[in-house]
């Protein structure tokens, strides 16, 4: 595609956003009565007097609430506005539409309802004394859009003072999907991840993230090198904060293309064309590269297929195979989470999704999917490593993966629901 034919395309695509948002009616999600107000009768019971028996029982027992309020249904995916996709601080009104198409995704792949709030907040603790006073409308958090590394200190504060689970998606749902895709792109090429050299561009949220999530499921913290703006974080440097601190080792490498020399893995989460065709082929046989800038990637396909023929790749564009993208995670997390009332999203929760997406591309693939893409065959490979994001089956095995996780490691307070598949 010329220079020209992008710029027209990238012009029709921006008329055809704001069409789409602004017709028949302004913004992407409502609020809808789900019971009969027909009657004066329904009337009586959704409002006074008969309201005052539900607030009677709530205030004696405040679990209550579950039973008789949207609140076990009823998510907040909440913003500062900081780091809005790959536009950066725009301001919390600006993320706004991220906001309600992040309540669209949780409601059309996991029946969760969703609140968008936007909060004007400067300094971290201002956001987190926010979203505590009106944490108890919700039966969980979802933090979005929140530069790092405030976004550090603020899930961590919520997730410490609040019952109910608390989630940066740029964090863990990023991280979550990098590490399905990765255990299967390492069995296809032969690898192990504790034996891995992985280099990860981008010391934000979902660098930061991915490494711990990695180390969790085996990855030696030695064979990580991470890159920021300024280089490889190496101990050596005195102007790391805790996060970058804590992903800090001693090498002698110091720029992405010592990094890149002999690694296994390449994760990049930072921006467009960072890594060159003689970085690619410099790496090691049988590389994996994960080039998730978005829409530009790290490295072109076009251009990485040029030089690697022996590579697994992924992006996160959904016009190339492998995409990593976080609809295959949050929406069932949370559905997992909800329904037996987890206090947290912990690390078992998140690794026993990673195993649920992880496992489910081994499958056949219905006929519904390949329809849905207009492909006449899928499987597992080289080019799908990933489930497909219209796979109905990711609200059938993820969500019962995490809601074991949750009751085994104890944060759960509910019973296993009713309509799952056995324990």
């Amino acid at each position: 595609m010329s220079a020209d034919d992008k710029k027209h395309a990238d012009h029709e695509i921006n008329q055809a956003a704001l069409e789409y948002h602004a017709k028949p009616r302004p913004g992407k999600i409502s609020v809808e009565v789900t019971k009969s107000t027909r009657t004066q009768r329904d009337l009586a019971l959704a409002y006074t007097p008969g309201v005052a028996e539900p607030v009677r029982r709530i205030a004696a027992d405040p679990l209550d609430a579950y039973k008789y309020t949207a609140k076990g249904n009823l998510v907040a995916v909440i913003t500062d506005g900081s780091a809005v996709l790959g536009l950066g601080n725009v301001g919390a009104l600006a993320g706004k539409p991220v906001m309600e198409g992040k309540g669209v995704l949780f409601k059309h792949f996991a029946g969760i309802d969703v609140f968008d709030i936007e909060v004007n907040a400067k300094r971290p603790q201002e956001f987190i004394e926010t979203v505590m006073r009106i944490a108890p409308t919700f039966g969980g958090i979802n933090l979005e859009d929140i530069a790092a590394p405030h976004c550090f200190e603020i899930e961590q504060a919520l997730i410490e003072q609040l019952d109910i689970p608390v989630f940066h998606d740029d964090q863990h749902g990023t991280a979550i999907i990098i590490a399905a895709g990765l255990l299967n792109a390492l069995e296809l090429q032969g690898k192990q991840l504790d034996s891995a050299k992985i280099v990860i561009l981008g010391a934000g949220a979902a660098g930061i993230a991915a490494v711990r999530l990695l180390i969790a499921m085996g990855a030696h913290r030695d064979n990580f090198l991470v890159l920021d703006r300024k280089g490889v974080i190496h101990l050596g440097r005195k102007d790391l904060n805790p996060y970058k601190f804590g992903v800090a080792v001693e090498t002698e490498a110091r720029t992405l293309e010592d990094a890149m020399r002999g690694a296994d893995v390449f994760i990049g989460v930072s921006g467009p064309d960072l890594v060159s065709p003689e970085m690619l082929a410099s790496m090691a046989d049988k590389p994996i590269v994960f080039a998730l800038s978005n829409p530009v990637p790290e490295i072109r396909p076009e251009v990485a297929n040029q030089v690697r023929d022996d590579m697994i790749m992924a992006t996160g564009r959904s016009d190339y195979p492998n995409q990593v993208n976080n609809v295959l995670g949050f929406p069932f997390i949370f559905r997992g989470a909800l329904d037996v009332r987890a206090s947290r999203i912990n690390e078992d929760m998140q690794i026993a999704a990673v195993h649920a997406l992880k496992d489910l591309t081994h499958e056949p693939v219905p006929q519904a999917v390949l329809d849905a893409y207009k492909l006449e065959a899928l499987a597992f490979g080289p080019e799908y490593i990933l489930p497909k994001p219209l796979d109905a089956r990711l609200k059938d095995v993820i969500p019962p993966a995490v809601a074991r996780a949750a009751l085994d490691s104890g944060v759960a307070s509910g019973d296993w629901p009713e309509g799952y598949p056995p324990r």
